[in-house]
């Protein structure tokens, strides 16, 4: 197993046609010159594109895309992105201050998002964590920290459980993984079902986009022409549906707090105080279930979407916690009392 420049793609099989983005010309849509914008910002920033295929039973295939150093020799920090656009479109404002702090920034797209596949028909959380610890494995870094977003954030979650001895240190943001199913009948989420929340996130109308906008930032646009939205949905959102909503159905199904293993690496939990996806509720039920270990910092004005909403209070946050010495004292769950000034008071 190896990495390999992403412009030299791996042999195997085509994806299926159901599989494959319908681009629409370049020069006329705005969802792919944005792609290609925060493409070009990765590189500048010195990040190159790899893809490492995994070793796969006979017959099928799996393929981890991802953007990272040539050489990752510093303090590697694997990023993780939730449900919604590929990886470079959720952490493309971070990576000059993680660079600039001394951290490599290593940034895969999840299995079913990006230029990440997998024909095998496992859909849970640690199916993606082993998928994505081989393909850190093939980049050659063997410790490192770890910052997962909503999704993104069950998955580093597992990781951290699953691999201790790699996974130093922990970040999580918006990341509801102390949820229940029994959670959404009770009236804590704005779906009631797993089918809503499958239909709420991988939106396939403009009006679906239009409703999980307005539920994940505290200030939406205030006018989304349906022209614009749908041209994201045909570039972003078009590809691996089926499959998106089947990692949705192995998450939330038959889900029990009793059942979530206790992570012992320092974990930093960062939530939006308005977060309608995954309420505060959820921030405090995780902070309770990590004890002394973890730290919960709220974000003033800012919803689900915090690390989009506010980015560079966000990754101040992160630096500023990487950047804590191991030796300094814990401040357990004591939360920061006002993350816009940035005092650092606890």
């Amino acid at each position: 197993m190896a990495a390999i420049p992403a412009e030299s793609p791996a042999p195997g099989p085509p994806h299926p046609p159901s599989a494959r983005r319908r681009r629409p010309c370049a020069f006329l849509s705005f969802s792919a010159a944005r792609d290609r914008f925060l493409r070009s910002r990765f590189l500048s920033a010195g990040l190159r594109p790899f893809s490492v295929r995994l070793p796969s039973p006979a017959g099928t295939t799996t393929i981890v895309h991802l953007w990272a150093p040539p050489r990752p020799s510093r303090r590697p920090v694997l990023l993780l992105h939730g449900f919604g656009a590929s990886a470079t479109w959720q952490w493309a404002p971070y990576l000059r201050s993680l660079l600039a702090a001394g951290l490599d920034p290593i940034v895969p797209d999840l299995l079913f998002f990006g230029a990440s596949s997998s024909t095998l028909p496992d859909r849970s959380e640690t199916f993606q964590a082993r998928t994505i610890k081989a393909a850190m494995d093939g980049m050659g870094v063997r410790r490192f920290a770890v910052v997962g977003v909503s999704y993104g954030g069950f998955v580093a979650y597992r990781m951290a459980a699953m691999y201790p001895e790699a996974v130093e240190r922990v970040v999580l943001i918006s990341s509801g993984v102390c949820l229940e199913e029994q959670d959404l009948a009770a009236g804590l989420f704005p779906v009631a079902d797993v089918g809503e929340a499958a239909e709420l996130l991988v939106p396939r109308r403009p009006a679906e986009v239009r409703r999980l906008v307005k539920l994940t930032f505290v200030r939406p646009p205030p006018v989304m022409p349906s022209i614009f939205l749908k041209d994201y949905i045909n570039v972003m959102g078009s590809d691996h549906i089926e499959e998106k909503a089947e990692l949705l159905h192995a998450l939330i199904s038959d889900r029990k707090l009793s059942d979530l293993p206790k992570i012992r690496q320092p974990t930093l939990i960062i939530w939006g105080e308005q977060d309608q996806v995954f309420p505060m509720e959820l921030a405090h039920r995780l902070e309770r279930h990590l004890g002394d270990n973890s730290r919960l910092v709220v974000v003033k004005n800012a919803g689900h979407a915090a690390n989009i909403e506010k980015p560079k209070e966000v990754c101040k946050i992160i630096v500023d916690y990487f950047e804590e010495s191991d030796s300094s004292p814990s401040t357990g769950g004591r939360r920061c009392c006002c993350t816009d000034c940035g005092c650092g008071k606890f």
